[in-house]
Formats: structure tokens, sequence, C-alpha cells
């Protein structure tokens, strides 16, 4: 039905002398199971369906959205977009490409709605017993998420994609509290799978051991402060590369100025050992073979041995600034316009193990990203200030002690300038838990890396 209503709108506004239209059909449900202490807090489950519809017409874009599926309401829902486009002030222009055509759906053997709520609330409750179970840990939290996606698109100018998948991933917060200090330690693992995924790991072991961890974490000191070099673990990798560098990728930010690499395609914006990735379909990754534009999301090399290659860009984005279409523009779900965003934001792996970046540095900080908090990012001016979770000193070229409490700062294109030394192993994660927000949309988004290690970065500390 939901197929029928799309291709009844399209009709509709091509009837209606419409220069160009899409329409995204989507019927998205989300299901969280939150045990807190013992206790089952949550066990929800949500369901949306709905159409949205972009058009251009008088040399303007229009956006209209419905949740009530009927030819009436989808009749109504493409006349409000054109009236949209007649009072708006913006001049619309898309990006040549080729559009995409076919079906896609992620892989999977079991899926979750199979899956009894009783087999569902017993993992998540063993999950949070044995996190409890762990001397000095005065609170658990766990949680068990599964996202199921389906979306179609059509456009006027040919596009026909489908797409469906599955998100799923369990997730732990312990918190430990000793001699009037205390410590939040958390873990997620999420993977596009369906429940086949949750059966292969043992999740009171992975309870257990955020539990462990925060333990140790609330009697660990402070990290030194100033400048040092640092390992970063791929997790935290990919939080900087998301948020610091990968934003200012984004074709919206570049060709509104926002963006310090405005203007700066073909320099040298970090070391030759680094080539950086946006990806739709990668290992560990989110799954997004097609944006919600109907264009292909290809394979798009931003820096390639340390020289910038390329942005990211929807159709508007790329006209704007004059290069192809990359197939990065997506919307959080049928009621929101495409905007251009990351799918799979990665650097791509080197030739140094983890035990040659820890002799290598001799005197330093491993800075881990598992239990991070986020930060603070500024594009413009290329800075950012990220919260590692507990970490690791490095003494005389071996991992020492535990620290927590890292805060680390510092201009991310002198950061990618800095990196000495690029791991083998490359790791690729995303969430059902969260995701990246811009301009009030949240999608779904993977990042990671290999290991790297930094000339120099700044950590705050005691």
């Amino acid at each position: 039905m939901l197929r029928d209503l799309a291709l009844e709108a399209l009709r509709i506004a091509e009837i209606l002398g419409v220069s160009y239209a899409e329409v995204r059909t989507q019927l998205v449900s989300y299901e969280l199971v939150t045990v807190d202490n013992g206790v089952l807090r949550e066990f929800s489950k949500a369901y949306r369906a709905g159409l949205g519809v972009r058009v251009l017409y008088n040399g303007s874009f229009g956006f209209s959205s419905t949740n009530e599926l009927g030819k009436d309401s989808i009749r109504e829902t493409v006349s409000r977009a054109i009236a949209a486009a007649r009072v708006s002030k913006k001049v619309g222009t898309l990006g040549e490409r080729k559009p995409g055509k076919g079906r896609y759906t992620s892989s999977w053997k079991i899926r979750p709605e199979e899956v009894s709520d009783e087999i569902k609330r017993e993992l998540v409750s063993r999950a949070n017993k044995a996190g409890l179970s762990i001397e000095g840990i005065k609170s658990s939290v766990s949680r068990l998420g599964i996202q199921h996606d389906w979306r179609y698109v059509v456009s006027t100018d040919g596009a026909e994609l489908e797409y469906e998948s599955y998100l799923i991933g369990v997730a732990h917060l312990s918190i430990a509290v000793e001699s009037g200090s205390m410590e939040r330690v958390s873990n997620q693992e999420s993977l596009v799978s369906g429940w086949e995924f949750v059966e292969k790991k043992d999740w009171e072991e992975f309870a257990r051991e955020v539990s462990k961890l925060a333990k140790e974490a609330v009697k660990a000191p402070l990290p030194p402060a100033g400048k040092m070099k640092v390992i970063a673990d791929p997790e935290m990798v990919g939080l900087i590369l998301h948020e610091a560098f990968g934003h200012a990728t984004e074709g919206d930010l570049v060709a509104s100025g926002t963006s310090i690499l405005k203007n700066r395609l073909g320099e040298e914006v970090a070391s030759s050992l680094v080539t950086i990735v946006d990806d739709g379909v990668v290992e560990g990754g989110y799954y997004v073979p097609f944006d919600d534009e109907g264009s292909f999301k290809t394979r798009t090399v931003v820096v390639e041995n340390g020289l910038l290659k390329s942005f990211l860009t929807n159709r508007e984005s790329a006209a704007r600034l004059n290069l192809p279409v990359s197939g990065n523009g997506r919307a959080q779900d049928f009621s929101h316009m495409p905007i251009v965003r990351q799918t799979n934001f990665f650097m791509m792996p080197g030739d140094w193990s983890l035990e040659e970046m820890i002799k290598e540095v001799k005197e330093g900080l491993y800075l881990v990203g598992r239990g991070s908090s986020g930060g603070q990012v500024d594009t413009g001016a290329g800075t950012f200030t990220f919260s590692a979770g507990p970490s690791r000193i490095i003494r005389g070229g071996e991992l020492g002690g535990l620290v927590r409490g890292v805060v680390v700062s510092g201009s991310i294109l002198d950061t990618l300038r800095g990196v000495e030394a690029v791991g083998k192993a490359l790791r690729i994660t995303t969430s059902v838990f969260g995701g990246c927000g811009k301009d009030s949309q949240m999608v779904r988004v993977g990042d990671g890396g290999p290991h790297i290690l930094i000339k120099e970065l700044i950590v705050g500390g005691d």
C-alpha cells in the first residue's frame, strides 16, 4: 500500500505541474527494553508510518508530509508542498545524478519480532543482575534496542528504490562509588543484524566487564595535564573524525562558509598516512545503500594520503559546489527533508601494530573511546574538546595504570597533520541507542578506524 501511495503522490505532483518531485514512504519500528537495578522500567514498542513529498515548483523547493495514509490526504500533502514552494524565496537547484533503481536489504537470519517478549526481558534482566553482582557497584542499567526500518523512494527523474534493515544492540551502564567518589562507565554493542547477533554473545559477562572497569576507574587518578603524545583507539578515532572533521566535510556547511575546509580542495589537511572515506555499506557500520533523495551512496574518498579530495553532497549542495552527487542526502524520517549527513565515516588502516605504537610513544596516553561522553566542536574554527572514557598512561613504552576524567582538545587539522602512525586493524561501529544530530534531525551513523598515534594533543587533568 505504501508503494502505491508514493506512486499516486508522484502522479498528482506531475499533473499539478512541478518541475521535479520525490516521494518517500516509510514504516519504522523501535523496541526498547530497560532494566534499572533489577526493575523493569520500560518495555516499549513504537511504530510510525507515513509519506513525505518534496517538489521543485517555479524554481523553489517545497516540502510536506503526512501520517494519514488515504488518497485524499496524499493529494492534500502534495498541494501543501507546492504551496510551500510558491511562498519560498529560496531558489532550488539540483545536481545531476543517475537515479537509482532496485531493492536492498540488510543481512539477517532471525527477525527480532519472531522472538518472544519474555526472552527479551529475561536477557536484559540477567545482564543487569550480572552488572550488579560486582562489589562496589551501586547502580546498574541495562538496555536492549531493536530498530526495523523500511523505506521507499520514487522521483520524477526515474529513481525507484526500496530498503529494509534491522539494527539491534545491547547497552549497559554501571556506577561505582568508593570513598566519596563516583564513576559512571557505559558500553554498548550494536550491529545491523537479526536476533542472531544477540544469541552469539554472553551479555552477562559484557555487563560484568563494564562494572569491573567502573570499579577500577573510581579509584584511578586524573591524568597529568599538558601537551602529550597519545594513541587513540578505533572508537575514539571514530568520535573525533565524525564530530570534528566529518561535519566540516558536509557540503551544505562548506557552501554556506561555516566549514574550515571551504576552498581547500587539493590542499594538504592531514599527514600523508591519513586516508578518510565515507561509505554507506561497510562491516560493522550502519546500512545506507542509497540516500533519501534516491541517489546511490557512493564510496567517497574525502582525504587521500593527506590531501583533501572531496566533500559529502546531496543534490542541492553538489550543484552549489559543482561537485558530483555523493548520495549523502539523508532524512531522519518521512516527516523531514533530506540534508547532507555522513553515513559511515572512518580512517583507512595502515601497517603499524598497537604494540609498535606503544613502544614508539614511550611516554604518553592511550585514549579509549568506550565510556566517552562526547564534547564540543566548532566546524568553522576547526577546534574540538572531547571527553574520553577511562584510559591508560603509557610509561617506558608500556601500558601503565588507569586514569579517568580524561579531556582532550586541539585543532582538527593540526591533529590530523600530526598523525605519525596508523594501525593495521580497522574497526567500525554503530549504535541503535543514538546517532548524529544536525538541524533538529537525528540519523544513525557509523564511524571508526584503526588505532592511530598522534604527535600532540592537549590533555586536561590535575
